[in-house]
C-alpha cells in the first residue's frame, strides 16, 4: 500500500481569497493546449496569426468549463442542482462531467468555424491532439482532491483516501492521469505528425479515449447518486463512452474511405 499524499486542495490563500489546485489544473491545460498549438499552427494554416488561435482557445476554453459544469448537472446529479442551484457555481468542490465538456467543445468549435471559414472537423483534428493536456491535469486535480477514487483493493500501490473510507482502494485518479492524458497524448501526437484524412484525428481521439475510460470505469468507483446501471457493473461513464467508441471507429472508417474514393481529396 502507498501512503495517500495529503495535499491541501488550496494552492494558495490571500485573505479571503482562495486558490485551488482544481481550478489551477485547468489553467495548465489550456495554457499547455496553447503552447502546443502554436507550433503547429503554421502547418494548420499559415494565414492564421497567434491572435486567432487565443480566440480559438479561449472559446473551446468556455465550451469546457460551461459544458463540463451543464454535463455533470444533467448527467450525474440532476435532482440536488433543482433542489440548490447554487451548488452549480461552486466549481472549486469538483463535479464537472468530460462528455459534457466535449459537446461544449463541440458547439464552440462549430461557431468559431462558421466565423472563420473551417469546417467543423478540420478544427476537430486541430484540436483533438490539444485536450489530453487538459485531461491529464484534470486527474491530478481529481487526486488532490481525494475524489473519483476507485474500488477497495490490495494492489501494492492501493491507497486510503481521506474521503473514502478506511480500506486502501485503486487511484484510479492516477490511471485515467496515465491513459487519458499521457497514453491519448502521446498516440494523437505522434499520428497526426503526418497528413491524415479529414475526420481521422478525431476519430482516433473519440476511439482511444473512449476505450481508455470505458476500462477504468471497472475500477472506479460510479458517482453514489448513480451506482451502477445495469448488469451490477455498467456506469454512466461507460454508457456515455460507448458512442465514443463507435463513433470513432465510424469516423475513421468514412475518412478513409473518402481519402480513397476517386475524386475525393481528404
Amino acid at each position: 500500500m502507498l501512503p495517500y499524499p495529503q495535499i491541501d486542495p488550496v494552492a494558495l490563500a490571500i485573505g479571503p481569497l482562495k486558490i485551488h489546485w482544481y481550478g489551477l489544473m485547468y489553467l495548465i491545460g489550456i495554457g499547455g493546449a496553447w503552447l502546443l498549438a502554436s507550433r503547429r499552427l503554421h502547418a494548420f494554416d499559415p494565414s492564421w496569426s497567434k491572435e486567432k488561435l487565443s480566440d480559438l482557445v479561449f472559446w473551446v476554453a468556455m465550451g469546457v468549463i460551461l459544458g463540463g459544469r451543464l454535463g455533470y448537472v444533467l448527467f450525474y446529479d440532476l435532482s440536488a442542482y433543482l433542489a440548490n442551484p447554487l451548488l452549480i457555481f461552486e466549481v472549486w468542490k469538483g463535479g464537472m462531467s468530460f462528455h459534457g465538456g466535449l459537446i461544449g467543445v463541440m458547439l464552440a468549435t462549430f461557431w468559431f468555424g462558421k466565423r472563420h471559414g473551417k469546417s467543423f472537423f478540420e478544427l476537430m483534428d486541430f484540436i483533438a491532439p490539444l485536450v489530453p493536456i487538459g485531461l491529464g491535469a484534470g486527474r491530478i486535480g481529481n487526486f488532490i482532491n481525494a475524489e473519483l477514487w476507485g474500488k477497495v483493493s490490495d494492489v501494492p500501490w492501493a491507497m486510503v483516501f481521506p474521503t473514502g473510507g478506511p480500506l486502501p482502494r485503486h487511484p484510479s485518479q492516477l490511471y485515467q492521469f496515465a491513459l487519458e492524458g499521457v497514453a491519448l497524448f502521446l498516440i494523437l501526437w505522434a499520428y497526426s505528425r503526418k497528413p491524415r484524412p479529414t475526420m481521422a484525428v478525431s476519430g482516433m481521439f473519440a476511439l482511444f479515449y473512449g476505450l481508455f475510460r470505458f476500462i477504468v470505469e471497472f475500477v472506479r468507483v460510479p458517482d453514489a447518486q448513480l451506482g451502477y446501471l445495469a448488469f451490477g457493473w455498467l456506469t454512466m461513464g461507460q454508457v456515455l463512452c460507448l458512442p465514443m467508441i463507435l463513433g470513432g471507429i465510424a469516423l475513421i472508417v468514412i475518412a478513409y474511405k473518402r481519402q480513397t474514393a476517386p475524386g475525393v481529396a481528404g
